[in-house]
């Protein structure tokens, strides 16, 4: 875990001032719950859309929100600087949860949260045929999933980024080990499936971004693991979006790929836009190695006895950057 760098004075003034009004300490408490866009806090406010506009350019000057653009919309989310972000968690911490005012305020979330996941199914229905289709082609989910918590481990860690996050469902299947999860995806309409199934799942400790997995809006060493799940037989350069996961991995920090193995199915990449039959144990070797991460742990799943089925690889790499403190009190690289 890192440490947090104090708020200078002006740095502290400022955040109060801005915290310190009915509608934007409101805001803020709506924002601890979940990602907002402008219509969104103006459903639950009952207030004009130019003044909860003027709200949030205060906050986010302040440093206290943070935006995401994301096509046409802009998702409002507590700002993800420690000191700025632990500041208005601390204020957010001395209200009253029983108190009418905030008690409406979350009501008020619940009913818009219902409307989007609506419309998020909808959407997943509309689509779920051809998400069926790849299912049945390999072993079961629940096995891929078990496996993905094997090579993770039961060890807590502060954050974690999920690349081409779909529907979330990593963010939400390594929920109870992260402090901080982010999920990114260049589909809105995914982005509003996972929004839904994170909320209705209750993980408000993680957001989800529009971005592009190959050119990520995120500082070098910035998470402790990143995750990428079938997305890399998508892309026609998969070693780059590797190369960009390594690089916002901390020192010792963990990258997780699971993919196809390597297969002959043709209809995929006609049918579903697959630009690659399956990733290579040996390009993905090759891959890590370019990008400085060390190869740690490599499996296959595959349905027992059934030749048809389509193999799953997982591979598990680290940074090779390992805090000597760790190697200290460990004696030993620590794969888990």
């Amino acid at each position: 875990m890192h440490q947090t760098q104090p708020l200078s004075f002006d740095g502290v003034l400022a955040g109060l001032k801005a915290a310190g009004e009915e509608t934007r300490l409101r805001i803020l408490a709506l924002l601890a719950h979940s990602e907002l866009t402008v219509k969104d806090l103006t459903a639950i406010l009952g207030q004009s859309q130019p003044r909860i506009s003027r709200h949030l350019k205060l906050l986010v000057e302040a440093g206290l929100v943070g935006r995401n653009p994301e096509g046409a919309w802009v998702f409002y989310r507590l700002s993800d600087e420690d000191s700025v972000g632990q500041l208005a968690q601390h204020l957010l911490g001395l209200v009253d949860d029983a108190d009418p005012l905030p008690a409406r305020d979350r009501e008020r979330l619940t009913m818009v949260k219902r409307h989007q996941a609506a419309a998020a199914e909808e959407y997943f229905a509309a689509n779920a045929a051809d998400w069926d289709t790849i299912r049945a082609l390999h072993v079961a989910d629940d096995a891929v999933e078990k496996a993905v918590l094997e090579a993770v481990g039961s060890r807590p860690f502060e954050s974690l980024l999920d690349l081409g996050t779909g529907t979330g469902r990593m963010l939400e299947l390594l929920a109870p080990l992260y402090n901080r999860g982010v999920g990114v995806d260049t589909s809105t309409d995914m982005l509003a499936v996972a929004r839904a199934k994170l909320g209705r799942a209750g993980i408000g400790h993680a957001q989800i971004r529009l971005g592009d997995i190959r050119n990520l809006p995120f500082a070098r060493d910035t998470y402790d693991l990143v995750t990428i799940h079938q997305v890399l037989h998508f892309l026609d350069d998969p070693e780059r979006a590797i190369a960009e996961a390594a690089r916002v991995l901390r020192p010792g920090g963990r990258l997780l790929v699971v993919d196809f193995a390597r297969h002959d199915l043709e209809f995929l990449r006609v049918e579903h836009a697959h630009r690659r039959l399956g990733i290579g144990g040996r390009a993905m070797a090759k891959w890590v190695a370019g990008a400085e991460l060390d190869l740690v742990d490599e499996r296959e799943l595959s349905g027992s006895g059934d030749e048809t089925r389509l193999t799953v690889s997982l591979w598990l790499a680290r940074d090779r950057r390992v805090a000597m403190a760790d190697r200290d009190s460990a004696g030993s690289l620590e794969v888990a």
